[in-house]
C-alpha cells in the first residue's frame, strides 16, 4: 500500500508527533509498505508567532495539490491541523478523497494558556476540521471521551496507541555528571502548557534537571540557577539521562498521552506525576510510578520504586501493535476518486 501522511510537524521539531510518525512509518516500511511524508521541508515558512522553532508553510495549496497527484496515494492521512493539513483536508474533500486525521495534542487548551482564547471557540474549529475525517485517531480513552463531550463523533473517534524505543531506551550506562542525588528529571517542551514551574517550585532533596528548549527557557534559567537544564538531546543521550536520574518528573496537565513516560520507565526511571490524562492512561495503577495531586509526594514515594518494576511496565508497549492500529484504520481511495481539476482552494464544509 502507498500511504501519503501529510503533517506541519517534522524535521527539525524534536517532539512527541514527529516520533511518533517517524516510528510509525519505520514499522509500516518493515510491514512492507510504502510511506511518504509531506512536510514544511518542501515549501516556503515562516516561523510560528511565540515558537520560532516551528515552521509553518506559506500558500501550500498549489504546491500540495501537485504532489497527491505525484503520489497516488492508496491511503491519505492528515496528521494535523496546521496549513498543511487544512490544505490537504480542502484538497481531499474538493476530490471526494476519503481520508483519516489525527488529534495528537490538546490544542485548545495550549492555545487558552497562551493567548486566553476560549475552548469551546477552538473546539468548534476542531469539529469542523475532523468533521469530514473517517476516524480520527487518538492516543487514550480520557482522550476519546473528551473529545465526545465536545460534540466529536463517537463511532468515529478511534484509539491509536503509542510505544517506546525499547531497544535504545533501555537501561545502562548513566550520563556522566557530579549532581547531588536523589536526581529529578523532567523531560519535555519548556513551555507554559508544559507546566514546568510546578516541578522548578517543589521543595525536593538532591538536584533538579530539564531537558528540552522552549520559549520559556532563558527566563526560567535565570529565575533558577540552581538547576540544571541540558536543552535538547538525541535518543541516545537522552537515554543516559534517563538512566543518570533517580525519578523522572512529569508536570504537565494537558499532554494527550507523553511518550517522555515510556522512554523514562523504559530505562527503569520510575515516574511521579499528576492523575491526569496521560499519566493515567500509561500509568495507572502500575506500580511502576506513583500519581499524586501532591507532586512533591508523588516525587518522593517514586524514590521508593525498583528500577526494574519500571522498566517491566514499559515492556508492555510496542510501536509494531501501534502502527498496526494505524494501519487498521485507513481508507483506502477507490480507483473512482479523480485527481484531476483545478488546483485552487475552494470553501469547503
Amino acid at each position: 500500500m502507498k500511504i501519503l501522511i501529510v503533517t506541519d510537524a517534522w524535521d527539525p521539531q524534536v517532539n512527541g508527533v514527529v516520533r511518533t510518525l517517524k516510528s510509525t512509518r519505520r514499522e509500516l516500511e518493515k510491514m512492507g509498505h510504502h510511506v511518504d511524508v509531506l512536510s514544511p521541508l518542501e515549501f516556503r515558512t515562516i516561523p510560528c508567532p511565540t515558537y520560532p522553532e516551528i515552521r509553518l508553510s506559506i500558500l501550500p495549496s498549489g504546491k500540495l495539490g501537485r504532489r497527491i497527484r505525484a503520489a497516488a496515494p492508496d491511503a491519505l492521512h492528515i496528521a494535523t491541523e496546521g496549513p498543511l493539513g487544512l490544505a490537504a483536508r480542502a484538497f481531499a474533500v474538493r476530490h471526494a478523497m476519503p481520508f483519516t486525521t489525527a488529534y495528537h495534542t490538546r490544542f485548545p487548551e495550549y492555545v487558552k494558556a497562551r493567548f486566553g482564547l476560549p475552548l469551546a471557540l477552538t473546539y468548534r474549529f476542531l469539529r469542523w476540521f475532523h468533521g469530514r475525517s473517517e476516524a480520527v485517531l487518538v492516543p487514550t480513552q480520557v482522550v476519546k471521551r473528551d473529545l465526545e463531550a465536545y460534540g466529536f463523533q463517537p463511532e468515529r473517534v478511534v484509539l491509536w496507541s503509542r510505544g517506546v524505543e525499547l531497544e535504545i531506551f533501555k537501561p545502562g550506562p548513566a550520563l556522566p555528571n557530579d549532581a547531588r542525588p536523589p536526581v529529578f528529571l523532567c523531560v519535555g517542551r519548556v513551555a507554559v502548557e508544559k507546566n514546568i514551574e510546578a516541578f522548578l517550585e517543589l521543595d525536593l532533596p538532591g538536584t533538579k534537571w530539564v531537558a528540552g528548549e522552549g520559549p520559556l527557557l532563558e527566563s526560567l534559567k535565570r529565575k533558577y540557577p540552581e538547576v540544571r537544564f541540558t536543552g535538547v538531546l538525541g535518543q541516545l543521550e537522552l537515554a543516559s539521562l534517563y538512566n543518570a536520574a533517580s525519578v523522572f518528573v512529569f508536570p504537565s496537565r494537558t499532554d494527550t498521552f507523553g511518550l517522555v513516560l515510556l522512554e523514562a520507565m523504559a530505562c527503569g526511571c520510575p515516574v511521579a506525576a499528576f492523575p491526569v490524562t496521560g499519566p493515567v492512561d500509561v500509568i495507572g495503577d502500575s506500580p511502576a510510578g506513583v500519581l499524586n495531586e501532591d507532586l512533591r509526594a508523588a516525587a518522593l514515594l517514586a524514590l521508593k520504586i525498583p528500577r526494574e518494576v519500571a522498566r517491566a511496565h514499559a515492556e508492555r508497549f510496542s510501536w509494531e501493535a501501534c502502527s498496526r492500529q494505524f494501519l487498521e484504520y485507513l481508507q483506502p481511495i477507490r480507483g473512482t476518486v479523480s485527481l484531476q481539476g483545478d488546483e485552487h482552494p475552494q470553501s469547503s464544509s
